[in-house]
């Protein structure tokens, strides 16, 4: 009997038409809740293996798709300051920034990893709500928008993944908030936090421009160039960090539907099949 459920889980996550759930309903004489049953089990697997994936070292820093890079000012100012040593070199004992903006895309990523497995509770809570209508819609391919409709369009091999993302990303934003904030703050293994390399990388480019601009020799060599230095403004990289955090997050568990899609049975055996009588209650 566990066999079978094992097996019909993997149907349930492959399948693509009403018709074949009806094929599988007649043939098992399980329900179509039996079924969603089945797809919740799975869907809290894969966000906590996604979750438990981006919680150790490098999970971000080391993968070019999940990467946080500089916030966006932090990014115009470094591009700016490139295009001006290009053409005065002689700022550049003014404006050798470079460890300290790697400083703060390498502190935020850690600040993401340190979070991730804060993820994995709330991702429960909204697969458990989940409804039948809700659960059969996705395992269509097709992405529930409210209890009324489903998002139209064609197959979507991440409908579930769309699901979480519309149920969830208002709360685990305000979950992720105050976690990437205190992570923020934590000297992750670099011998600072990221807060202190905002802080030292703006300070530092704040009184480098207030130098620059002081001096008649600088001022006239950064004059020279066309380019002008704008002061870093931003004081806190919270929000900035809580959106990236959870961008990535949602790509992962994205990239784990993908996987369970395209091979159940693979994905069942070597995960899901573990929890199944604890889930299902069925003895071996």
């Amino acid at each position: 009997m566990k066999r079978i459920f094992i097996l019909l889980l993997g149907i349930s996550l492959a399948v693509v038409s009403c018709e074949f759930l009806e094929q599988v309903e007649e043939t098992t004489g399980l329900s179509e809740e039996d079924i969603v049953k089945g797809l919740k089990t799975a869907l809290e697997v894969g966000t906590d293996s996604s979750s438990t994936a981006l919680a150790v070292l490098n999970a971000y820093y080391e993968n070019p798709l999940l990467k946080i890079p500089l916030p966006e000012e932090a990014q115009n100012v470094q591009t700016q300051i490139n295009m001006i040593l290009d053409l005065a070199p002689s700022l550049s004992s003014y404006l050798n920034l470079d460890t300290h903006f790697e400083n703060v895309v390498k502190s935020i990523n850690r600040a993401a990893e340190e979070s991730a497995k804060e993820a994995a509770p709330i991702f429960k809570s909204a697969i458990t709500d989940l409804s039948i209508v809700q659960g059969l819609e996705i395992l269509q391919g097709r992405v529930p928008t409210d209890s009324q409709g489903t998002k139209s369009g064609g197959f979507d091999s991440t409908a579930a993944t769309q699901y979480l993302l519309l149920q969830t990303y208002s709360p685990l934003t305000d979950l992720y908030a105050p976690k990437i904030d205190n992570a923020l703050n934590k000297d992750l293994g670099l011998g600072f936090s990221a807060n202190q390399a905002w802080t030292t990388l703006r300070s530092t480019y704040n009184n480098a421009i207030a130098t620059i601009n002081g001096n008649f020799i600088t001022r006239n060599a950064l004059a020279l160039t066309g380019y002008s230095l704008n002061e870093l403004e931003t004081e806190s990289i919270g929000v900035f960090a809580t959106e990236k955090a959870l961008d990535g997050l949602f790509l992962k568990v994205g990239e784990e539907e993908i996987k369970i899609r395209r091979d159940p049975w693979k994905w069942i055996s070597t995960t899901v099949g573990n929890i199944l009588t604890k889930v299902f209650g069925y003895e071996e």
